[in-house]
């Protein structure tokens, strides 16, 4: 590779050459263990053959998949994937933000919440409203100047090249409220999210580009919308169908109706839980954003509203966003802490409270987040942790409690990080009441382990809030959320060791469908579908019926 010069140095191959010949030779030592059944450790290898050819710099991840033969790749992608708990879910989730827009109630409440970051009118002039700009996907937003098309295109690409499969793909959409934006912009965002899986560039009608991406090889499994309660009325509620949306995080942030009004929230908790009930019975699944640790509130109220949240039936969301206060500066929260008028929790005190509020949370609920994804240098005051969630889950052993969300359950997340697998599947069902309708919770788990294989959430509606002509026609109950775990598998392949199209979904349909016709007393069950899922449905012997897929029984 390189030759003595005439006063002993060495001549060393262009920079670009070696960079080529260490990659290959990384590519050639993972195709050996994978032949021998031997288990490498990536790290030490890239580093040592890095000194080796003298680099400036480490290959990436990408530049050592793109260097593997095809024949290969299928085997040792799942070995060499960049954080898999990114699709350990079965589903890979692509974040995108719409355009900077201040906050609606502004024209009523004259202000916005008093610790929301970001906006138009903050020192973070260019970020949209409650993000600062300098969150993953604030960064990819601006770099993509907020176009809904190149942010998709770019996040699912680099997704492909860590090595998760893009198969399903669901979108979030972040960045203040999306609802409170005009008609004509909503429309042409959501049509450029579908655009980017079908391909279709031509058309901003939100019907056609819906169709395109029902048939695309990229499936739209679902779309998550980030609103307020009066920007999720039953016209806002209808249009999020039309669009494929499946699943609202509502921002509540707190259940008491003094500390709503002391952050100038701009709307009542009474309003809270008559919108989880309307979103329910349009068959949305409904998560909301809560926050510890806000002015006057204290450790022990604190932890009063959770057990509020999770034992009243005008509540139960089926998801949760924990998000601890933090302060930052330009809000007005800042100020008061300025003045030594509001003091954040400790940090030990903090991961005692989630710790705690961890252990409440009923099987059937997940945990999306335990803290917001603000880079810690800007936050003056709060969490000091950044990975909160696992110094709460440590804390937990001590206390001789364990979380049992759906998260900490889900196969998927089993896999990736303590390697077991189920032995013995079973059907587990679960009824409670809620947001006026009567919910079943059925899912198939190892009870022995505590592992969970797939769920599925079936929905009595309320007669009071359903408004949904599909749904109010004749007795329907509603299948608001199917999901079996496990990391992402091609819909064009099986997999035998994992745990995607082996046909527990089937099971939980026809199970849900028995429920619906002798106990719900039924003549049809509706199902909120993604665009991309439809099809799968379809199968099943369900017809597309408005925005839902449905069955008479």
């Amino acid at each position: 590779m390189s030759k003595k010069g005439p006063k002993g140095k060495q001549n060393l191959a262009p920079e670009h050459e070696r960079f080529l010949a260490c990659c290959a030779d990384i590519s050639l030592e993972l195709i050996q263990s994978l032949q021998t059944n031997k288990d490498v450790n990536l790290n030490g290898l890239v580093g040592r053959l890095s000194k080796k050819y003298k680099l400036k710099a480490q290959p990436r991840l990408t530049d050592i998949i793109s260097s593997i033969p095809d024949q290969y790749k299928k085997y040792l992608l799942p070995k060499l994937k960049a954080k898999p708990v990114r699709t350990a879910s079965g589903i890979a989730v692509v974040a995108v933000m719409c355009k900077p827009h201040r906050c609606p109630h502004i024209a009523y409440t004259g202000n916005i919440c008093v610790y929301c970051p970001g906006g138009p009118d903050s020192d973070f002039e260019y970020s949209t409203q409650s993000y600062t700009g300098y969150e993953p996907t604030s960064m990819r937003a601006i770099r993509a100047r907020y176009d809904p098309y190149e942010q998709a295109r770019g996040r699912i690409e680099q997704l492909r090249q860590l090595g998760h499969s893009i198969d399903k793909v669901e979108y979030i959409i972040m960045g203040g409220t999306f609802m409170s934006l005009s008609q004509q912009y909503r429309e042409s965002f959501i049509a450029n999210l579908h655009n980017a899986l079908s391909g279709h560039t031509n058309t901003e009608d939100v019907d056609e580009a819906v169709l395109f991406s029902q048939q695309s090889q990229t499936k739209c499994v679902g779309i998550t919308i980030e609103t307020r309660p009066d920007y999720c009325t039953e016209t806002h509620l209808s249009d999020m169908l039309r669009y494929g949306c499946t699943r609202l995080e509502i921002g509540v942030q707190s259940v008491y109706e003094d500390v709503a009004r002391d952050t100038n929230r701009g709307h009542t908790v009474k309003a809270v839980c008559n919108t989880f009930a309307l979103a329910k019975d349009a068959g949305y699944k409904v998560v909301s954003h809560m926050m510890p640790d806000l002015p006057n509130v204290g450790m022990e109220r604190d932890l009063d509203q959770f057990r509020e949240y999770f034992e009243n039936p005008a509540f139960r969301t089926d998801g949760l966003k924990l998000y601890p206060t933090l302060v930052i500066r330009g809000t007005g929260l800042y100020e008061l802490w300025k003045n030594g008028l509001y003091k954040s929790y400790n940090a030990n005190a903090l991961i005692d409270l989630v710790a705690r509020i961890l252990a409440l949370v009923p099987p059937w609920t997940r945990i999306y987040r335990v803290q917001r994804d603000i880079p810690m240098p800007l936050v003056t005051a709060g969490v000091e942790n950044g990975n909160l969630r696992e110094l709460a889950l440590a804390r937990m052993k001590d206390f001789g409690t364990k979380c049992r969300d759906v998260r900490a359950r889900e196969v998927g997340i089993q896999e990736v990080h303590h390697k077991v697998h189920p032995d013995q599947v079973e059907l587990i069902r679960r009824d409670y009441t809620a947001n006026g309708g009567w919910e079943t919770f059925l899912s198939y788990e190892d009870p022995k382990q505590d592992i969970l294989i797939g769920l599925l959430r079936l929905r009595l509606c309320s007669e009071k809030t359903t408004f949904r002509p599909e749904l109010t026609s004749q007795r329907t109950s509603l299948v608001r959320e199917l999901h079996v775990y496990g990391s992402v598998v091609p819909l064009h392949s099986r997999d035998p060791r994992k745990f995607q199209h082996q046909g527990f979904g089937t099971l939980l349909m026809e199970e849900a469908e028995r429920i619906a016709r002798e106990e719900h007393g039924s003549e049809k069950l509706s199902v909120i579908s993604g665009v991309g899922v439809r099809n799968y449905y379809a199968k099943l012997g369900y017809e597309l019926d408005g925005p839902y897929m449905s069955k008479m029984l």
